[in-house]
């Protein structure tokens, strides 16, 4: 199956590593869940194909992210006063380190749905980029456990926790601040952790309630006329903007708050969506500055996701919504294909490997189904806990975190 690709460039720094050998930030190599690894499994349960098995301490939903024989994931205490980075052998399952990387004397409010290990770290050789939002952001050697800086500049009241990620480009690493009382973007150095860039959205907000405010978005990276787009979803809005400048390129107003999708490209087009208002565009690209309803070549609303994040292969949309209902929508056109319940509650996002579509509920169970425009179950699997985090795929074998442990399910 040949996968239309949605990410111009996440810039990693050892371009060797192929896509099957690495799942280095949130939603995969390439920003948007597709994988090239195969030989995955499609059937799994507490007893059968399940490598090793590893509790997490802490509540943390961030999703795993592997480079190498690591895997790494982040957590903190329900009470969020020490926020943890934790390697495991990808292999073996063994910890390799658990780090404490900053402490805090009074966290604010995080709603039980979240926590404060919600944003997932990036990777690249030899460092790993842990990020919680308002409390801090930090670059950790990989090989020593060392923490080489640390950035505690950026704030926002998140109102009831943490959720964006961070992503890579280039020399920046770039993170997202979309609170109840500032709504900024900013891009900090790799080699040093300073500041090189930050902008304020100033979008123009119908309600002063900054409830109405929120956003827990991660961004995408896409190309537009050979040249990078750093697209970015925020409340009431989404904005483009020069990824080396934070020079704002364009932005298209659709209402909605509590956005967390992450935004994919493909067809000329970036398919977003609008938060708890739960409509889904497909913007045309191309344009500059204030774009209006002509730029947008068509809308959904049926089934969309406000906080999963959708699929693109080849020619189709695949998205499964908060309530479990997975859908299949021609990205041309908008018109739906199929349209099915396949699992329960959903936070997390959907991976595709093999041409099997995998999704993980929050009550344990991972539907897998055909990527086909025509609707074909493959399995149901289930596992002692539910997921909150998104599953990473690598070389055959799924890095599926729960509540309470993370797996490396393989056959």
């Amino acid at each position: 199956m040949r996968y239309s690709l949605s990410v111009f460039a996440m810039i990693l720094t050892t371009a060797a590593l192929q896509a099957a050998d690495t799942w280095p930030q949130f939603r995969g190599p390439t920003g948007d869940g597709l994988s090239d690894a195969r030989d995955v499994p499609t059937t799994w349960s507490e007893t059968e194909n399940v490598r090793w098995k590893v509790p997490i301490h802490g509540k943390g939903w961030s999703s795993p992210v592997v480079w190498g024989d690591q895997v790494w994931v982040t957590t903190a205490p329900e009470n969020g006063k020490e926020f943890y980075a934790i390697c495991v052998d990808r292999k073996s399952g063994k910890i390799v380190h658990d780090l404490k990387i900053f402490t805090e004397a009074k966290p604010q409010f995080c709603h039980d749905f979240n926590s404060y290990a919600s944003p997932t770290p990036v990777i690249e050789d030899g460092r790993l980029y842990v990020h919680f939002g308002r409390y801090g952001t930090a670059c950790i050697d990989t090989t020593t456990g060392k923490t080489l800086w640390e950035n505690h500049e950026l704030k926002c009241d998140h109102w009831r926790g943490p959720g964006s990620s961070p992503i890579l480009y280039g020399k920046l690493i770039i993170l997202t601040f979309d609170g109840y009382d500032a709504q900024f973007i900013a891009a900090l150095n790799k080699s040093d952790g300073k500041v090189a860039w930050k902008k304020d959205r100033n979008i123009a907000f119908p309600d002063n309630n900054g409830d109405l405010k929120k956003a827990y978005s991660t961004p995408t990276i896409i190309d537009v006329n050979g040249k990078p787009q750093l697209v970015s979803p925020a409340a009431e809005a989404t904005i483009a903007y020069d990824p080396v400048s934070g020079d704002e390129l364009w932005r298209v107003i659709h209402s909605g708050m509590n956005e967390a999708s992450k935004p994919v490209f493909g067809h000329g087009m970036v398919f977003l969506n609008n938060g708890h208002k739960t409509t889904l565009y497909a913007v045309r690209l191309g344009g500059s500055g204030l774009l209006t309803d002509d730029d947008v070549a068509w809308k959904a609303s049926r089934a969309v996701p406000s906080r999963p994040s959708m699929l693109l292969i080849d020619d189709y949309l695949y998205m499964v919504n908060d309530q479990g209902v997975a859908s299949c929508v021609e990205a041309k056109t908008g018109k739906y294909r199929w349209n099915e319940r396949v699992c329960k509650g959903m936070s997390g996002s959907p991976v595709v490997a093999g041409g099997k579509i995998y999704m993980a509920d929050q009550e344990g169970t991972t539907a897998v189904v055909e990527a086909s425009p025509t609707f074909k179950p493959v399995a149901t699997n289930k596992l002692a806990d539910g997921c909150m985090a998104s599953p990473a795929v690598v070389d055959g074998a799924i890095f599926l975190r729960t509540k309470t442990h993370l797996y490396c399910i393989g056959k």
